[in-house]
């Protein structure tokens, strides 16, 4: 019995590490899907952000063609920042359970911060474009606009960098049961001059001022919906300040539907229209071209 027993161990041995492996990997996908953040506020992040990629990289061909022909400094240079914070959007999306993994803080911080500077670079450079014509293509005009935001936006890093690695303030993890009312103060500023910004573009909508903004339904709806956005914000990282637990939803609402559709608005509100306008100009080119080439003429017919 003792040698079948031997037998059977040298046929069949036991490995409690490819066990101990499998179980492991089981845990992270649990712990990723449904400890972190939940199951579905983890699938409201990752399936917009990885369907705005995937659209992005099925338009790539044609974006790339229209955007030569166009020749706009401006539009090639927005469009390749837009790839790269999508791309940095996605990862930071579907990395979520790293803020919940230990040992895995600085990474997830790191990534957190590439990603917000690099969303509120496409938001500042978004809005100085659109007031100063958003089809310009001189390189002056780009070369002022992304120093402008530039400068900004590294003032806003820097600034974040000095609380997360300097004073230890948690930025980029939140923890209802532990509220961190330094954090919460910084967000309701940083919250505070946002919804500020486009609230005084919206009064200037309705103001005299309005003949200096472009007359265009699409950038006013895209300036309402991010004061909307970020008011909701601000008042999320009021109530968290204040003890009162619905902020933390709220502000979780805010932060997906940010990540989740700003990107696409973004699209829409500013390159959608500059590909439809260079998708008719092909067409005039394509139309003259064989017009000179006496396609149209009434002899051949």
């Amino acid at each position: 019995m003792q040698s079948l027993e031997n037998i059977t161990d040298s046929h069949f041995p036991q490995n409690p590490n490819s066990y101990s492996f499998s179980s492991v990997n089981r845990l992270s996908l649990y712990r990723w899907l449904f400890e972190c953040n939940g199951f579905w506020h983890s699938l409201a992040l990752i399936i917009p952000s990885l369907l705005f990629v995937i659209f992005l990289g099925s338009q790539a061909k044609n974006s790339f063609r229209k955007l030569s022909h166009g020749r706009s400094y401006i539009m090639i240079s927005y469009y390749s920042c837009l790839w790269l914070v999508s791309l940095l959007n996605f990862a930071w999306c579907f990395l979520q359970a790293w803020k919940c993994t230990p040992g895995k803080e600085l990474a997830w911080n790191i990534l957190s911060l590439f990603t917000s500077s690099g969303m509120l670079f496409l938001e500042i450079s978004l809005v100085a474009f659109l007031l100063k014509g958003n089809y310009a293509s001189g390189l002056e005009i780009l070369t002022r606009t992304f120093v402008v935001s530039g400068l900004i936006v590294g003032l806003d890093l820097l600034l974040k960098v000095i609380y997360l690695f300097k004073f230890g303030v948690p930025l980029f993890i939140d923890n209802s049961k532990h509220p961190h009312q330094v954090k919460w103060g910084l967000w309701v500023v940083h919250r505070l001059v946002l919804t500020s910004i486009y609230g005084l573009l919206l009064f200037m909508y309705k103001s005299k001022w309005r003949e200096r903004l472009p007359a265009r339904p699409a950038f006013y709806k895209y300036v309402a919906i991010m004061f909307i956005l970020n008011a909701a914000a601000l008042f999320a990282c009021g109530l968290i300040g204040n003890g009162a637990g619905f902020g933390f939803w709220l502000y979780g609402a805010a932060i997906v539907c940010y990540h989740a559709f700003y990107l696409p608005l973004l699209y829409i509100t500013f390159l959608a229209d500059f590909f439809q306008e260079e998708d008719m100009h092909l067409e005039n080119v394509y139309y003259s071209e064989m017009k000179d080439a006496g396609f149209f003429d009434p002899d051949l017919e």
